[in-house]
């Protein structure tokens, strides 16, 4: 039986860029392409280039954050401490909902990739047998998890680099500027959640650094080279699609259906799909895919932990395994939630939800850091974030402004998620009353 509740300590500053990117990369791979459908090049052009903004604001905000508080349930900790234990649920709340219900599209999003190799083995199949792998690595330990996901990662990125190197020699301005703007600036706002899917989960990174050596450098380290790498992967992404055949020839395939795998659509272009330079880059290409489901996985154990150690769900939630000094019970039971959510099979729904809690969490984190700043002058920040408070407001104002456009755009979504995270705080205040008595 699990008897402590300490983690160990063992990351460096690469391997905490390694978990960054990775955390991320699956969205250079997949489901982008869909906000051209929405926007078209100009549009989710528009909706990208904001989200970087919010990104590289929230990214040093919430460094400074990770560097003073270093705890596994980052925002939550964050939350709790700045603005009292309500909010501190709702924050981690949130975070549960981003990093429990991302990786089960990209779980989907492996067992397709697998599926079209070896036709024979179910998507279903390959997805709930890559959950049970990944979990048992992260049970094992954090550090060869966090080595298993440096190498992937670094796989991941050469495999994009390899594909700008490829596509760029047949990128053509014309091709961006086709039909760029088809629905105006409704079609921008409506691109809002998949220029968000480029970059979502990055700030996982904060919920192990409880584990990094030195965590206030370590974080530092890690987070700045991990968003800087990733707004360069993105950029050229986007660009060496796109610049191929124009945005239409990366989102629809040769049936008129829409795809959610430009990358593969824009080599077909290229090279045909029957070369040996297309099968080997779609095959390095499942690495980006592992490396986030992977990643995010290690980062939802981090958050339910915490969540559990600190009473705020069931406390079995909150034991480290005697042996491997791992959130082994978060691990599982987070797991058995993903494949529940697998099996519904809705997974652009799901994606949706967990990019409603990820907005939810950057709002209240901005909240936080504002709020901690007046309250707590005095406490010891190793890294402050740069020309205060201009970041921490601009990534609060653009994380604002694409909640309510993706409510507007996804209504009935919004209104599942409210009622989930109603009714988890609802249950959370309940039990807090029957503690009381």
């Amino acid at each position: 039986m699990p008897k402590t509740k300490e983690l160990k300590r063992t990351l460096t500053p690469l391997m905490l860029w390694g978990l960054g990117v990775g955390y991320v990369i699956s969205g250079m791979y997949f489901g982008w392409n869909l906000g051209l459908e929405k926007g078209g090049t100009l549009g989710l052009a528009i909706a990208t280039f904001f989200i970087i903004i919010l990104y590289i604001t929230f990214t040093f905000s919430y460094t400074e954050l990770a560097c003073a508080i270093p705890k596994a349930g980052g925002g939550f900790d964050y939350a709790t401490r700045a603005l009292g234990k309500d909010w501190g649920f709702i924050a981690g709340m949130a975070q549960n909902i981003e990093f429990i219900f991302a990786p089960p599209a990209i779980a989907f999003a492996i067992g397709a990739y697998f599926n079209l190799f070896f036709p024979q083995i179910p998507v279903l199949g390959i997805a709930i047998f890559s959950y049970i792998v990944f979990t048992a690595l992260n049970i094992y330990g954090v550090k060869a998890a966090a080595i298993f996901e440096l190498i992937i990662t670094i796989l991941a990125v050469g495999e994009l680099l390899l594909f700008t190197g490829v596509t760029m020699p047949h990128f053509e301005w014309k091709n961006l500027q086709h039909n760029a703007f088809p629905n105006g600036w409704e079609g921008a706002f409506a691109a809002t959640p998949f220029a968000i899917w480029f970059f979502l989960a990055i700030e996982g990174v904060a919920n192990v650094a409880e584990e990094a050596i030195n965590p206030r450098r370590t974080m530092l380290l890690g987070f700045g080279f991990a968003i800087l790498t990733l707004v360069i992967l993105c950029v050229l992404t986007f660009a060496s699609s796109v610049g191929v055949a124009g945005w239409e020839a990366i989102v629809y395939k040769s049936d008129g259906t829409s795809s959610d795998s430009p990358l593969p659509l824009a080599l077909g272009h290229i090279a045909g799909n029957n070369t040996l330079l297309y099968h080997l880059l779609i095959t390095v290409g499942l690495f980006g895919l592992v490396a986030s489901f992977h990643g995010i996985i290690l980062a939802a154990g981090r958050a339910s932990f915490e969540f559990g150690r600190v009473k705020f769900a069931p406390a079995f939630l909150g034991e480290v395994h005697s042996r491997f000094q791992t959130p082994s019970n978060a691990l599982l039971v987070n797991m058995a939630i993903g494949i529940l959510a697998l099996l519904t099979g809705k997974t652009s729904e799901i994606i949706t939800i967990s990019v409603f809690g990820a907005l939810t969490l950057y709002i209240i984190s901005m909240i936080s850091l504002l709020r901690l700043r007046k309250k707590e002058p005095a406490l010891e920040r190793p890294f402050k974030v740069p020309v205060y408070p201009f970041f921490p407001v601009i990534a609060l104002a653009i994380a604002v402004f694409s909640f309510v456009a993706m409510t507007i755009y996804n209504r009935q979504l919004a209104i599942v998620y409210f009622l989930l995270l109603g009714a988890c705080f609802g249950s959370f205040k309940l039990f807090k009353i029957k503690q009381a008595k």
